[in-house]
């Protein structure tokens, strides 16, 4: 059984930075795609970043040249570095894993930026 647990969330102000992770677990074969989605109430949920297993990226415009996505493939981890963090980047951030053309989701973790 698959499993996705988030953390690093909490409250910062604007300017400031935050590190997610994000451990998947339950897949002998590990995962391909991992990335990261968040959702800011109203909104739809929204792609952040994601990262192929080789290490290929891709960024929402909104977070690129501040955000930078890193995965362990040993481990089944994903990490999220946030920086030069923005009001408008609050939101509750989802961790997001493919295995075998299926997508687990996390729980979610709650990124607030403080002006």
């Amino acid at each position: 059984q698959v499993q996705v647990v988030e953390s690093g969330g909490g409250l910062v102000q604007a300017g400031g930075s935050l590190r997610l992770s994000c451990a998947a677990s339950g897949s002998s074969i590990g995962f391909g795609v991992m990335g990261w989605y968040r959702q800011a109430p109203g909104k739809q949920r929204e792609l952040v970043a994601s990262i192929t297993r080789g290490g290929s990226t891709t960024y929402a415009d909104s977070v690129k040249d501040r955000f930078t996505i890193s995965r362990d493939n040993a481990k089944n981890t994903v990490s999220l570095q946030m920086s030069s963090l923005k009001p408008e980047d609050t939101a509750v951030y989802y961790c997001n894993v493919v295995r075998m053309a299926f997508a687990y989701w996390g729980q979610g973790t709650q990124v607030t930026v403080s002006s």
